[in-house]
């Protein structure tokens, strides 16, 4: 498989000379497409800030970031915003979705900022709808929805244009426990059926236990990496608590 996705030693200070802070110590890693790869780590890992840097909102101090054979380190400002727009796709913790819009019109922005044909826009929409099982709600707005229905129009607006890359930031961290099952059984149907490349941070056992690969970082660096291969959804959740305990410190700052 190809990669989407290459870190290549990459770093990331903050300060000055006086008080510099190494939020991310040469890290290099792949996402092959297809893949569904998570990011653990406690508090203060380091793990939002190599999202940041990988989603654009924030920039390396050294190294080098590919995504489709791009590299994101070298572009302007006016190029960055065209290719967050094309390329990634976006699922933030508190939705994100504009008030004043329904679900459809929400789901459909991306496709008007790009000028997609209205009628191309209306069967697009349809069908990932369809696929996350938010049909019902596409005429209501946010404040008519659930948290997990509001999720999942969400994930349906991150997809929607194809993108190269899905980057999701503690997706689950506002449902309540059904919300978030149903949430990521969507991400499943996502990356099974239509092959969406997923790279998830998240501080949570059971939400990284979707995953297939797992990246665990610490102190700035990478701990250890976890693959799920062949064993069940609960055979990998307990691995992951195992890598967890490796990691040390309180459990509760990183489940």
């Amino acid at each position: 498989m190809s990669a989407i996705l290459s870190v290549q030693n990459i770093e990331k200070y903050y300060g000055n000379k006086g008080n510099v802070t190494k939020a991310v110590d040469q890290i290099s890693f792949d996402v092959s497409e297809g893949e569904y790869v998570g990011i653990m780590g406690a508090s203060g890992s380091g793990k939002t800030t190599l999202l940041n840097c990988i989603s654009t909102i924030d920039t390396v101090t050294s190294g080098h970031i590919y995504i489709g054979g791009s590299d994101i380190t070298a572009l302007n400002s006016k190029s960055l915003s065209r290719f967050r727009r094309e390329q990634l796709g976006f699922i933030f913790q508190d939705f994100n979705l504009l008030d004043t819009l329904t679900a459809f019109e929400n789901i459909a922005l991306a496709l008007t900022i790009i000028k997609t044909p209205s009628s191309e826009i209306i069967e697009r929409v349809k069908n990932v709808a369809s696929k996350l099982e938010i049909g019902g709600v596409l005429n209501k707005y946010p404040y008519q929805m659930s948290g997990g229905q509001k999720q999942r129009v969400a994930c349906a607006r991150a997809i929607i244009t194809n993108p190269s890359l899905i980057l999701a930031d503690e997706p689950t961290g506002n449902l309540d426990s059904k919300s978030a099952r149903m949430l990521l059984e969507s991400f499943e149907t996502l990356n099974r059926d239509l092959r969406a490349t997923i790279l998830m941070v998240t501080h949570d056992a059971f939400t990284a236990s979707y995953c297939h690969r797992i990246l665990f970082i610490k102190d700035g660096k990478i701990f250890n990496e976890l693959m799920r291969g062949s064993d069940t959804r609960k055979q990998f959740f307990n691995k992951i608590i195992e890598v967890v305990t490796l990691l040390g410190g309180d459990n509760s700052n990183v489940l």
